[in-house]
Parts: structure tokens; sequence; C-alpha cells
């Protein structure tokens, strides 16, 4: 493993993923896949009455760094709102590929920063805000 990519911090978020567990009564869920390394990442979303997630689940099985990402998700999704976590997705992904400077502003995400010159992990990498952006936003237009 490259000690710039697989550091430290990133192995300590991959060990302590928030919201690991699946919502028996999500409003909705959305399971991605990246077709490269076969990591996928289940999200499951229940908004509250504002229309920010009020309980969020999720089952990650994904290389350190797809774990680290869902770990960086997980920390800060409840109570945001659905378009918070597109744009999240959204800046991960534009940083990613070197299309912006930073990550956005959702707290932890600089952590990734090793993983750009990887292109083949990014995929990997947006899987868990990819799949809770799209729950979150299929919940949101459920309730209308």
């Amino acid at each position: 493993m490259s000690e710039a990519l697989y550091n430290t911090a990133i192995l300590r978020l991959a060990a302590s993923i928030p919201h690991a567990e699946r919502l028996a009564d999500a409003q909705a869920s959305v399971r991605r896949v990246s077709p490269i390394c076969g990591s996928r990442v289940t999200a499951d979303v229940a908004l509250g009455d504002d229309g920010r997630v009020a309980r969020f689940g999720q089952e990650v099985r994904a290389c350190a760094l797809g774990q680290a990402s869902a770990a960086i998700l997980g920390t800060e999704v409840v109570g945001k709102h659905p378009s918070e976590i597109a744009a999240a997705r959204d800046a991960l992904a534009a940083f990613l590929k070197g299309e912006a400077e930073t990550p956005g502003d959702w707290p932890g995400l600089e952590l990734l920063t090793p993983a750009r010159p990887h292109k083949g992990r990014h995929g990997s990498i947006l899987l868990a805000f990819q799949a809770a952006a799209e729950a979150a936003e299929q919940a949101a237009a459920a309730r209308g």
C-alpha cells in the first residue's frame, strides 16, 4: 500500500463508519456499485418535516478509500438538505477530476486529496455521496 494514499487518517476513517446499519423504514434507498472495482454502497434516507435528513443508514462494501468517504459522509449527513448532499457530491467529483482546487465545504473531504492522481479509485470514493444524494432526492420527490 502506498503510504501517501492509505495514510493513518484514511485508515482510521475506514474503521469508523457512522450510521452503518440499514434503516428498516427508509423513505428511499439507493444502491450504487463501482463497475471498476465492485465496491458498493447502499444508502437509506428518512427526511424530517423540514425536508432535511432526519435519519440515515448505510451499508458499505468498499476499499479503504470508499469506506473513508462513507465515514466522512456519515459524520455530517444528518441535518443536511438533499441539495447540500448533491452539491457535496458534485464538488467532490470536480475536485477528484482536477476541475476544482478544493473538494467543497463538506468537512473532512480534504483528507481524500492523496487519491486525486488515482483515477481508478474515484468511483469508489464517490459511491457514498452518489447513493446518499440520490436517496435524499428520491425521498424529497416522494414527499411532494
